[in-house]
């Protein structure tokens, strides 16, 4: 276990190329779990855990990790299951998202896989947990659930969502009313509606996408009608998206002459310097970390 992730940091030219690994985990029963690689900064074996008073419930308690405190969540509990019990036995997962810093507490862990943007599709509907799920791919004959974290973590600890006063009455001076829809791509159901809650204050519309793949066909239906220009103001896309990634769906739009003057921000709970380098390299012209309401309007305003 000391050395499974080892190498995480070797592995980065996977991004961008429609690939990623996904660390696999289980958490109470057979049902196998997926967290991509680039999210995780460690795991380990449970630590002493101290418990806090009027914690949130799904919080299992604090560990000090390498000279930080980290609340620990126990990953079953949070999705409407069995607590995880016996915490001796069990695994941290020390994991980045959203700018912050946090444990998920896993019954085991199992091994590194590397798949394809492609082979990560959607989830079934009536899928028992459908709620907690943005996709699921096939490992081993067996379904396995990559789930929603963003969601998972606004219900713990809810982000702001309100923009400044003064960034919204900069863009109003733009007269909204004139300005095009924003085409937004993310398939967690929180982000999109984070997004949608920022553009809504600053009087904006917004047209949805899933995932990528289903961005880009929208993209190009759109286009075949007219000029894209006159009927989108930008593209806010996701990274981590089933079936095709953000930096695929920026490299796709560049490559499509109907499409190529699309401005495109990247907007991802992914944390990296490597990620800042791929902006380039697709050719977004913005990356923004999830989420920071202020920040992401201030992008639209510079764009718009």
């Amino acid at each position: 276990m000391a050395g499974i992730l080892d190498s995480v940091n070797q592995r980065t030219q996977l991004v961008g190329q429609n690939r990623l690994e996904l660390l696999l985990f289980k958490l109470n029963g057979r049902q196998r779990f997926g967290i991509n690689v680039f999210k995780v900064k460690e795991v380990l074996q449970c630590p002493r855990l101290t418990g806090l008073p009027q914690r949130n419930t799904m919080v299992k308690g604090v560990a000090n990790i390498r000279g930080q405190t980290i609340s620990i969540i126990d990953l079953s509990k949070s999705m409407g299951g069995r607590p995880i019990e016996q915490t001796e036995n069990s695994f941290v997962i020390i994991s980045e998202y959203n700018r912050s810093v946090q444990g998920f507490l896993v019954n085991s862990v199992e091994r590194i896989i590397n798949v394809n943007w492609e082979s990560i599709l959607p989830p079934p509907k009536g899928a028992g947990r459908l709620n907690y799920m943005t996709a699921v791919t096939e490992i081993d004959g067996e379904l396995v659930e990559i789930l929603d974290v963003e969601k998972i973590l606004d219900e713990i600890a809810p982000v702001k969502t309100t923009v400044n006063a003064e960034i919204v009455e900069q863009v109003s001076h733009l007269n909204t009313e004139r300005q095009k829809p924003i085409l937004i791509a993310d398939d967690s159901s929180v982000a999109r509606r984070q997004i949608q809650k920022t553009m809504a204050t600053l009087g904006l519309e917004c047209i949805v996408a899933e995932n990528g793949k289903l961005a880009l066909n929208k993209l190009r239906e759109m286009a075949a009608t007219g000029p894209i220009s006159e009927q989108l103001s930008m593209v806010i896309s996701d990274v981590e998206m089933p079936e095709m990634d953000g930096y695929t769906l920026t490299a796709e739009i560049r490559n499509d002459p109907a499409l190529k003057d699309l401005y495109v921000i990247l907007h991802t709970s992914l944390s990296g310097v490597f990620n800042k380098a791929l902006v380039e390299k697709v050719g977004a012209n913005n990356f923004i970390a999830k989420f920071h309401p202020d920040e992401l309007a201030s992008a639209v305003k510079q764009a718009l």
